[in-house]
């Protein structure tokens, strides 16, 4: 995540995952959350910079794009694994 440090990233990470997890209407434990937050919001924050040439700032800008992000892992799951 782009500007926060390392336990501002875990936190927004577990956020970010937790939302994702009642958005998408998972279950999944806390490091998952995490994980799934932190990881989105990597990926998410490449595209949006590949695409666009940067990235929302901010703590709200990064909770939202690692939201969408974790979502987007969620879905791709789901599409791969042919689950739910």
């Amino acid at each position: 995540m782009e500007g926060v440090g390392w336990i501002l990233t875990v936190i927004i990470g577990g956020i970010a995952g937790w939302l994702a997890e009642k958005i998408m209407k998972a279950e999944h434990g806390l490091l998952l959350n995490i994980i799934l937050g932190v990881v989105g919001a990597v990926v998410l924050n490449a595209i949006l910079f590949a695409v666009m040439g940067a990235t929302f700032g901010g703590i709200i800008g990064q909770l939202v794009v690692a939201v969408i992000g974790a979502c987007l892992l969620i879905w791709l799951y789901r599409l791969i694994r042919g689950g739910r």
